[in-house]
């Protein structure tokens, strides 16, 4: 048997957020026996622990969707560094720094316990490129059920496929009630990300003051929606930058809420670190709340 701990992520409030399982003695785990469990728990993501490669950094980590492997994900890695910090049963309050290796690449992770919420903030293990474009609006507006002047934002008018490890197609969403009236819709929603290359979707509504609220399908992935995807946070960050939302040097912050339309808001913060006009870093925060432990069976 095999310990197993969830967590749920991008909250401070129990139940709310997005749901994380954790193995965190995987090494031995073969590919196939992982992604078994990943299906059996059916969660958005399960992240599985290993001994790191280096000795100083403090754990290897391999992420995955019910139906796949990826390469970075960021409620696994703010969840599993709360976790390994030790600092959600410690007394008092403590910081933790450290490195999780993942598949994109190592993941600078610093953990904070101030006044008995304990947070964690990373820096992406990559910077966001633009894949594409995606012009056709009609086609957009008909794969999500909505009217074409549904889409677009003061940010940007058209949809793009951006990657930072995973890569998402984001859609800009006129307005909330459009997000919420938003599903993905039969065969035009698979001509869709077919075009765009990629099967994970993340719609926002730019809500003015730094703040965003956002959607996330992936259907194909095994997601039908997600709670809260930090990774499609930092691939945002390279389009606001892109499209001149930062200022040319230092820190603009933003903060996403997700989950909203599933019951599940999450709150997810992010820092677009610009030099010389240059998106130079992306670091995305939050919390994180322990709701059990318990064992499963090997494969």
């Amino acid at each position: 048997m095999l310990e197993l701990i969830t967590y749920d992520v991008f909250t401070d409030t129990p139940f709310l957020g997005n749901p994380l399982a954790i193995i965190p003695d995987a090494d031995g785990l073969s590919t196939a026996q992982m992604q078994v469990l990943a299906q059996e728990l059916n969660l958005s993501e399960t992240i599985f622990v290993l001994r790191p490669d280096t000795p100083a950094h403090r754990a290897k980590v391999r992420i995955f969707f019910p139906k796949a492997e990826i390469p970075f994900a960021g409620h696994p890695t703010i969840g599993c560094a709360i976790h390994l910090s030790g600092l959600v049963n410690m007394a008092g309050d403590g910081a933790v720094e450290m490195v999780l290796e993942e598949n994109a690449g190592p993941v600078p992770v610093s953990v904070r316990k101030v006044d008995g919420r304990v947070s964690a903030e990373f820096t992406a293990p990559v910077l966001p490129e633009q894949l594409g474009e995606i012009p056709d609006i009609g086609l957009t507006a008909r794969a999500l059920g909505l009217d074409p002047g549904d889409i677009s934002t003061p940010v940007v008018a058209a949809p793009e496929v951006w990657q930072a490890g995973p890569d998402y197609l984001l859609i800009p969403v006129s307005t909330r009630d459009a997000l919420a009236r938003a599903r993905p819709a039969g065969a035009d929603w698979d001509r869709l990300t077919e075009r765009a290359g990629t099967i994970s979707t993340w719609l926002f509504v730019d809500d003015g003051a730094q703040h965003f609220r956002a959607r996330m399908f992936s259907p194909a992935g095994g997601t039908p929606e997600d709670p809260a995807t930090g990774s499609a946070v930092v691939t945002f960050a390279g389009l606001l930058a892109h499209h001149g939302y930062c200022s040319a040097q230092g820190d603009t912050r933003i903060r996403v809420t997700q989950g909203v339309e599933m019951g599940r808001r999450s709150e997810i913060g992010a820092r677009l670190v610009m030099q010389g006009g240059k998106l130079a870093a992306v670091r995305i925060g939050g919390s994180a709340v322990h709701m059990s432990t318990g064992r499963i069976r090997i494969p």
